[in-house]
């Protein structure tokens, strides 16, 4: 297939580009190589593709309209997954407009550009912060999700009802994906595996924020990647069952779905910690701080709908996780 990926410089697209080239796809990258956190480490991502005659690679912005439908235009997709955004929670407290621009202006060209182009399916990143209030574990996509605690959070559930919009309209089929705590090589450095890592080795303490007491559903980068790839090659129909009277959220009369994507295990922060020093060979000075404003206490992945449609069932622990994690780094860092 000739496969767009935006955000291919990141940590999920970067991953994704890679497992679409060694099976044969093409592949357009497009990334705008922003500065929320070190571009370097985006470039060592990119330099790891670039050299293969399957990949191309935009650099531009989802909100540069232009760029973007000049893309497509030469490119000219089948499928396209959509995993550039304004990442991060805290950083939507202090830089607002940042989320506004990328993930809502921008990804509205993304539906635009797909409508124009009759793309044959759209796959994009949500995120399990959705969820936001909600306190039922797990996490079902059959829940509401009407009670955001970040502007992060808000941007991607609007990214849900835009994309539906869409399909309901235009007959674009379209999957959201609610990522849950992603880790593993080539991380993001703002997220805690880099920065605990990196304070670690350097002896420094480390933030433990919530006391250590919240839980994440740590899903390795390994088994994120396989259930997009399974989710990008079943292109949604109208649910047939779709009752108007008794709407599940997760699903419609047009070609639209969204999915929980997670390891289904959800991980106390204070065990992963504890598994970090393991494999690094060191404790961590740790510095006990209350939750963090926007943060979620817990997260908890129900996968039954993305396990039942698609056979997707992660592996990875977080104990071996963790360990090829310690090991990319060393070697990337050469610490």
């Amino acid at each position: 297939m000739r496969v767009l990926v935006t955000g291919a410089a990141g940590f999920i697209g970067s991953a994704l580009s890679e497992r679409l080239l060694a099976r044969g796809d093409a592949v357009l990258g497009y990334d705008n190589l922003n500065d929320y956190y070190d571009p370097s480490l985006k470039e060592a991502r990119l330099a790891r593709l670039t050299p293969q005659a399957q990949f191309g690679f935009v650099h531009a912005a989802l909100e540069d309209r232009a760029a973007l439908s000049q893309a497509f235009a030469n490119f000219r997709p089948q499928r396209v997954v959509n995993l550039a955004a304004q990442a991060g929670v805290r950083y939507s407290l202090e830089n607002p407009h940042a989320y506004v621009t990328s993930n809502l202006v921008g990804f509205a060209n993304i539906l635009e550009a797909c409508r124009h182009g009759e793309i044959e399916h759209l796959v994009y990143a949500s995120s399990s912060s959705v969820y936001g209030a909600n306190r039922k574990l797990p996490f079902c996509v059959g829940d509401a999700v009407d009670h955001p605690v970040s502007l992060y959070a808000a941007t991607k559930k609007a990214n849900e009802l835009m994309a539906h919009t869409y399909s309901h309209l235009y007959a674009l089929p379209t999957t959201g994906l609610r990522f849950f705590t992603v880790y593993g090589p080539w991380g993001r450095p703002d997220m805690a595996p880099i920065l605990f890592t990196r304070k670690i080795l350097a002896g420094e303490p480390i933030d433990v924020f919530n006391h250590g007491r919240h839980t994440r559903d740590f899903t390795y980068i390994d088994d994120i990647v396989e259930g997009v790839i399974r989710v990008l090659d079943r292109v949604p129909a109208g649910d047939a069952s779709f009752d108007a009277l008794h709407p599940n959220p997760a699903t419609s009369a047009a070609p639209y779905r969204v999915y929980n994507i997670g390891n289904h295990q959800p991980v106390e922060l204070m065990h992963y910690i504890q598994v970090l020093e393991a494999k690094l060979g060191r404790m961590a000075r740790k510095v006990m701080r209350p939750a963090q404003a926007g943060d979620m206490p817990d997260t908890y992945a129900d996968i039954t709908e993305l396990s039942r449609d698609t056979g997707y069932a992660p592996t990875t622990t977080v104990e071996v996780g963790v360990g090829r994690f310690v090991d990319w780094y060393r070697a990337f860092y050469r610490v």
